[in-house]
């Protein structure tokens, strides 16, 4: 866990107000603890994909809105194939190519 402090000397641009807009906003997902946020892994590396968006692409508050929700869909996606390429491997040799076939089939 990082509390703020860090977060704002890892990330040398970004201020306390900047940071509490954008947890205020949902873009950012931390716990609260007695002396301030506390930023998990997952966290820290979500204020650095925001603050890159926001200085180096110079998007804006409603460009984010957009694209943050896009993002998670698509990790969420990422994670449910994921998951179903790992189920369809530990089926057998059988199933797995009467469902490569059929994946075949649907691309033509």
């Amino acid at each position: 866990m990082m509390g703020e402090v860090e977060i704002l000397s890892r990330y040398r641009g970004l201020r306390r107000k900047t940071l509490h807009v954008w947890v205020e906003r949902g873009w950012v997902i931390p716990e609260r603890g007695l002396s301030g946020y506390q930023f998990r892994e997952i966290d820290v590396a979500r204020v650095g994909l925001i603050y890159e968006f926001s200085t180096e692409l110079e998007l804006d508050e409603d460009a984010m809105d957009v694209i943050l929700p896009l993002l998670d869909q698509v990790h969420g996606l990422r994670y449910q194939l994921r998951c179903l390429a790992n189920a369809v491997s530990a089926q057998p040799e059988d199933v797995r190519q009467c469902i490569a076939r059929t994946l075949a089939k649907s691309e033509d």
